[in-house]
């Protein structure tokens, strides 16, 4: 029976005609009919406002599970989405990651037959030269993170909670290895949760792998537009079961039975029914360390309150809607009809299946990620070694030619005249005369007076090592990493003052960087306050 009614603004809900009032049924029909109303709006505790008008609608209850997971489908395929549209930023974070631990030839390129081939195989194939890497990007790192370690570590005053936090986690150590990560790809992400042990729990800080976090896609530098963000886990059957079963070993079960019943043919089903691509996403349905597969999602989410003023007790507090009737007692009361916003969490088996879902547990309401993307112009990221990495390049390629060119010149060639042979003499044993240093090499000068000559050519001197030098030059401009600041070109005629006033003002390039850095360990240590 499918009943619409709609409720006017009055306390009150009043139910409109029948239609079939005016027909054969009797009084007692109309009654039992308006009573069966009346107890289906019980039964689906729908509350009714004076605020605004509700079309209230009794849907079965197999109709309203529907509706609940065409909710939670829609809420992964959004997740789905977020991960794909950052495919660009893993993409030129792998690039550079590769540029700056020295994987430096692997760029691909077209050669001459239109085959797609890398540098490497290009100079490799040809038999030209022999692909030479000198790494400085390395050291512009080291340098940058060793700065950050002696100047702004060392004069950080946290308070005892922060201190304690810190030395469990060895929050110096992560924190420099996720400034390695800030240079590398622009964007750093660290997790802030409570982790709970048998008889104990405890503030955990983890750093958070990039290829495994997504979130829309933000314009504000500080992310507050944040609606949805999540992280893709690989964790064996124990851990998943510790974080979704809480405690329910009938739970517990369940999620296993997920795990091991045709996981990878429900898995391609579920994303046929979705839409999603299972080629291009491969990554985040499907787990490559043969462990579980789990996806968190957060999404930010919107909810009717009522903002209370108790005028006699001089108290503020919220309530959610459905208390309205329960303040209509109470006079002392001001109630004011709100929107308020709020983090879920729901975690979902690759197959489809939401393993478990709750609201934000922590005291500051949000979500457990931090995160900072640099510098997000228009809601592009760039690192600090996307801008080197051409100039790093360049230098590989000049280094390359001197070293081709010193290879194919003469060095040391020994010219000995047919003519001028002795009798007897073979080629083998001028060269084991010419290889010996106290050697006697003879030869018969015969009618022209020809005698053997050494010759050696000097054929590097092309502008290749001023050019490498330019390229050194414009690595230390670009970048901002003086060598005043690599503790180079150190003047021994000068006083430390001196010296450290040159690093000082060398390092006033990397300022930005520094100060974006610490603003994300403000934010990190202000969530940890906030558990």
């Amino acid at each position: 029976m499918a009943l619409a009614i709609a409720a006017i603004t009055s306390p009150c809900a009043k139910f409109p005609p029948l239609e079939n009032s005016k027909t054969k049924n009797s009084k007692l029909e109309c009654s039992i009919i308006r009573l069966f109303e009346y107890s289906i709006i019980r039964l689906f505790e729908i509350s009714i406002t004076p605020y605004s008008t509700i079309l209230l609608l009794p849907i079965p209850y197999l109709t309203m599970q529907n509706n609940l997971k065409n909710e939670n489908e829609a809420v992964l395929q959004a997740a789905y989405k977020a991960w794909s549209n950052a495919h660009a930023l893993r993409s030129s974070r792998l690039r550079n990651k590769r540029f700056t631990y020295g994987d430096q030839w692997s760029d691909v390129m077209r050669d001459r037959n239109g085959r797609t081939i890398t540098e490497w195989q290009r100079y490799s194939e040809d038999g030209s030269a022999t692909p030479i890497t000198n790494n400085v990007l390395r050291q512009l790192v080291k340098t940058i993170v060793g700065r950050f370690r002696s100047q702004h570590m060392e004069s950080d005053n946290r308070e005892q909670r922060l201190e304690l936090v810190r030395q469990a986690n060895c929050l110096d150590e992560l924190d420099s290895r996720t400034l390695e990560e800030f240079l590398i790809s622009g964007c750093c992400v660290q997790r802030v949760d409570v982790q709970e042990t048998l008889c104990a729990r405890q503030v955990a800080v983890n750093q958070v792998n990039v290829n495994s976090f997504f979130m829309n896609a933000p314009l504000d530098p500080l992310c507050r537009d944040c609606e949805i963000i999540g992280q893709v886990h690989d964790l064996n059957i124990a851990d998943l079961l510790k974080r979704v079963a809480h405690h329910s070993r009938k739970k517990a079960e369940w999620v296993r039975r997920i795990y091991t019943d045709n996981l990878s043919d429900r898995i391609a089903s579920f994303t046929a029914t979705i839409g999603a691509d299972t080629q291009s996403g491969r990554d985040f349905w499907y787990s490559h360390t043969g462990k579980c597969r789990a996806i968190e999602v957060w999404t930010l989410e919107s909810r009717e309150v009522l903002v209370c003023h108790d005028c006699k007790e001089g108290q503020l507090y919220v309530l959610p809607s459905t208390e309205y009737k329960k303040l209509k007692s109470m006079p002392d009361v001001k109630v004011r009809w709100d929107i308020d916003t709020y983090w879920r969490c729901r975690w979902f088996a690759p197959s489809g299946e939401l393993l478990d879902s709750y609201d934000s547990p922590y005291a500051h309401g949000s979500h457990p990620f931090v995160m900072k993307l640099y510098p997000l112009t228009d809601g592009e990221v760039h690192s600090f070694i996307e801008d080197v990495i051409d100039q790093q390049k360049y230098l590989n390629r000049l280094v390359t030619l001197v070293d081709h060119i010193m290879d194919a010149s003469a060095k040391g060639v020994l010219l000995y005249p047919e003519t001028a042979m002795p009798n007897g003499f073979t080629w083998d044993e001028v060269r084991a005369v010419w290889r010996n240093c106290n050697g006697v090499l003879p030869y018969s000068p015969g009618m022209s007076d020809a005698k053997p000559e050494q010759i050696s050519m000097n054929a590097t001197n092309i502008g290749a090592y001023d050019m490498i030098q330019l390229q050194m030059k414009l690595l230390e401009e670009i970048s901002g990493v003086s060598g005043a600041l690599q503790g180079r070109n150190v003047n021994t005629s000068g006083s430390a003052s001196l010296y450290q006033s040159q690093a000082d003002n060398a390092s006033l390039a990397l300022t930005d960087i520094f100060e974006t850095f610490n603003a994300f360990r403000a934010a990190r240590d202000a969530k940890v306050l906030g558990l």
